[in-house]
């Protein structure tokens, strides 16, 4: 009975990283489009958050979502 239960946690295991890595692509892929089409177009900061995300993947989304989006929102609403 040990036996069988400790077989099906790698499976577990295996499946579990496979969903938190397909949802830190897909916040990625939300934080870069959010930055693509909704950041206003003034000086480079479009350019250089779109570099930060595409470059530093999730911490570079993460810096995105928790520093300029509100920043963004606050100031052009949008």
């Amino acid at each position: 009975m040990l036996d069988t239960l400790s077989a099906g946690i790698p499976f577990l295991n295996i499946f579990l990283l496979a969903g938190i890595g397909l949802l830190g692509t897909i916040f990625w892929i939300w934080m870069l489009l959010d930055c693509a089409m909704k950041e206003p177009s003034e000086g480079n900061d479009k350019l250089i958050w779109v570099i930060i995300i595409l470059f530093a993947h999730l911490p570079g989304a993460l810096l995105y979502l928790l520093f300029r989006r509100p920043k963004r929102i606050r100031e052009h609403g949008r």
